[in-house]
This record gives C-alpha cells, sequence and structure tokens, in this order.
C-alpha cells in the first residue's frame, strides 16, 4: 500500500512527513489512482522542468485518439478553451510566440511601476484592520491585496474587483487531481464569466487605450503578429489565477510557519531587513504550489526509468523543497537560508512570468504587517484547504 494518498484528510494537512520518508525510500514511484510517475528529489524535478523531452503539452504531438483519451466534454469548452490559448500550456514554437507577445506588454518597468500601488493598497487594507482585535489575516489582507494588485496591472474598474477572487477560486478547482461534479459546474460558470468580461473590456480599450495591461495586451505587436482574443483572455485569466492563488498562499502559509516558530518571527520582527531572504524560504518551507504534471513527449530512458511518448509524470515541488541532499535541516525554518535554490517558480521556458511582481507584493505585505501589526499573534490554530496541488489555510485568526 502507498503511503502517498493524496486524498488523505492527514496528508492534506501536513504532507512533508509522506515527503520525508518517499525522499529516503522512494524518490521516484508509480502511483496506480493517479496513474502518473511521481517524482520528489530536486535534482530531479529541476531537470525534468528544463528537459524539453518533457512539456506542458503534447496534442501537438499525438492526437487525443493516439493518447487514448475521449473527446472532450462539449459542457467544459468555456473552461478547456483558456488552457488552449494560454502559453501555460503551450509548447515552442507556440510558447515561444505568445511568451515574446506578453512580455513586450508585462515589462519589468511596469512592475516597478506597481511599487507605490502596492504598498497604498497594502497600507489601506491595514489601516481598516487595525479598528478591529482579530481578523482573518486571509480574508481581511492577503486575498484583497492580491486581488486589487492584479486587478490594477490589469486595468479592472474598481466596481468589478469584486468579482475576481470568486472567480479564479471557481477555476483553479480543476487543477486538482479530483473534483467534484459541482465544482466543474462552478469552474465552466466562472471561465464563461471572466471570458465575457475580458472581451468586453477588450472592445472597450481598443476605443479608449488606457495606461494598463489590458490595453498593452490588446495593442501589442511583434512583426505584424498580435495576441487573439481568446489568447488575451487566457493570458489575463493565467495572471489572476497563478498571481493570486500562489501569492495569497505565501502570505497565510508564511505567517503560520513565523508563529509556529517565534524565535524565527522574534528574529523578523527585529530584523525586518531580512524579509526578502525570508519571503524565499516561506516559498521553501511550505510550498503554495505542490505538483504540477509533464507530458512525455518522445520515448526515453530517465535515470534507468521506462518513459513512453505519451505518459504523464507528476513533480511534486513541495518534496523537492525539502530534499535534505540540497537543504540542510529542511524541517526547519531558517529565514536567513541563503542560498535558497527552491523551485516554487517553476523552471526552464515555463519559469513564472509573474515572479517579479510577486516577490514585490510579497515584500510589501510583510513589510506593511511587520512595521504596523509588530504584536499580531496566532488567535486559533488553522486548518488547510483539502487540496492537494493549490496548498493554503482555510482562514488564518489572528490578534491585534
Amino acid at each position: 500500500m502507498s503511503i502517498f494518498e493524496p486524498d488523505d484528510p492527514a496528508f492534506l494537512q501536513n504532507p512533508y512527513p509522506v515527503y520525508q520518508h518517499l525522499l529516503a525510500e522512494t524518490p521516484t514511484f508509480y502511483h496506480e489512482d493517479s496513474q502518473l510517475w511521481f517524482f520528489t528529489r530536486h535534482h530531479d524535478v529541476d531537470a525534468i522542468l528544463r528537459d524539453r523531452r518533457f512539456g506542458r503539452s503534447i496534442l501537438h504531438l499525438m492526437s487525443r485518439e493516439e493518447l487514448d483519451i475521449p473527446p472532450p466534454n462539449a459542457a467544459y469548452e468555456p473552461f478547456h478553451k483558456l488552457g488552449q490559448h494560454s502559453m501555460f500550456d503551450k509548447e515552442p514554437p507556440e510558447h515561444t510566440r505568445l511568451r515574446t507577445l506578453v512580455h513586450k506588454a508585462f515589462t519589468p518597468r511596469r512592475i516597478r511601476d506597481m511599487q507605490h500601488s502596492i504598498e497604498a493598497i497594502a497600507q489601506n487594507l491595514v489601516d481598516s484592520m487595525q479598528q478591529r482585535e482579530q481578523v482573518d489575516l486571509l480574508a481581511d489582507y492577503a486575498a484583497p491585496l492580491s486581488v486589487r494588485v492584479i486587478a490594477e496591472l490589469l486595468g479592472i474598474p474598481e466596481a468589478d474587483q469584486h468579482r475576481l477572487r470568486p472567480w479564479s477560486n471557481a477555476i483553479v478547482k480543476l487543477y486538482e487531481l479530483d473534483h467534484t461534479p459541482a465544482q466543474a459546474d462552478h469552474a465552466i460558470q466562472a471561465s464563461q464569466e471572466f471570458a465575457d468580461y475580458l472581451k468586453f473590456l477588450a472592445r472597450k480599450r481598443r476605443e479608449q487605450p488606457r495606461d494598463d495591461l489590458i490595453t498593452a495586451l490588446v495593442m501589442v505587436e511583434e512583426a505584424g503578429d498580435q495576441l487573439s482574443e481568446d489568447e488575451y483572455v487566457s493570458t489575463c485569466v493565467l495572471l489572476l489565477n497563478a498571481g493570486h492563488e500562489a501569492t495569497v498562499n505565501v502570505v497565510g502559509n508564511g505567517w503560520l510557519a513565523l508563529f509556529r516558530h517565534p524565535q524565527q518571527l522574534e528574529k523578523l520582527r527585529a530584523n525586518p531587513e531580512l524579509v526578502p531572504t525570508a519571503i524565499e524560504e516561506f516559498m521553501r518551507y511550505d510550498s503554495p504550489l505542490q505538483m504540477f504534471r509533464r507530458w512525455i513527449l518522445e520515448d526515453m530512458t530517465y535515470d534507468g526509468l521506462p518513459l513512453k511518448k505519451g505518459m504523464q509524470v507528476g513533480l511534486i515541488f513541495g518534496a523537492a523543497n525539502h530534499d535534505p541532499a540540497v537543504f540542510q535541516q529542511p524541517a526547519s525554518l531558517d529565514i536567513t537560508r541563503s542560498p535558497n535554490p527552491h523551485i516554487s517558480f517553476g523552471g526552464g521556458i515555463h519559469y513564472c512570468l509573474g515572479a517579479p511582481l510577486a516577490r514585490m507584493e510579497l515584500q510589501v505585505a510583510y513589510q506593511t504587517l511587520l512595521a504596523h501589526l509588530p504584536a499580531m499573534q496566532l488567535a486559533a490554530d488553522p486548518t488547510f484547504n483539502p487540496a492537494f496541488v493549490i496548498h493554503g489555510l482555510k482562514e488564518l485568526q489572528v490578534t491585534l
């Protein structure tokens, strides 16, 4: 019997003891229920992310019939359409084309220019929190901060920003290894509503351009090529889902880790200049995204393991970030850890495009709390959401 049971409630609350056992005993293993080969070692996960024989997509090389995959469920079309046109699920040359176009719009200057806005949003949220004795750090701070940052970056009107988090929460449920019919229905509806809304905004920006990312994505051009309407929609949805979900969970998981390691918390409060290295450690210590899949794009033998074209493998980021071959005392939180080669932003051509923005946002998020809520303490022991891939808390109640 496998000790890796990604639907086990105890595992979902704390997967790291299982990872430690797997790393020591069976770092590469086959999981019958998922029909996936899983890799846990840092070296393997990092290497596979960079190896072009593994890919995010395979339909450019094999048909669904060859893969023995049934035709797509027509009811899922709004959700599937987001992936079909997203760089997240593309391989070169299509991935190269999309990333080049998006990078021309999502520039380092645009990211740098967001800093003052992020600081103002964080300060406004803290000011509101200070009027209360107890708050949920996720619902009252991390989630609205993340949504407002992405909304301001894109250019979503303030009156519509409240719609983004429910859309994102619904859509990402289908990225899990398993989901319920009700979750699928909500994800499909959210996909359609979000896509329709973004198409509406695109039409408005073409008529009245503004200094926002939606305008830039609509107008971007490279050698006569532009993003199609579906590609523009998929890019905006990707920025929201990837940026929002991960950032919220790094805030929640990171603060919980600090509360459970009071010496590290006191060190950070006394030395707020350590925030940048602390954030890298939070992403390593309790990874917000635990697993990604890759397709096998050609028959091969990897480290003695025969792999056939059309198979899939699972890369367990949470285990790789706790590999004792790379990290000394991986089960310990060390906000001064350096170097810290965690792989929470991925690697290779699919390395997270929004990593610089995420780091800036997280630094502001932590610095603002440390400066203005220096006595914040955990009010109740929290629980994690019952999900494997996207690893985050249901809530984080704190007293101020």
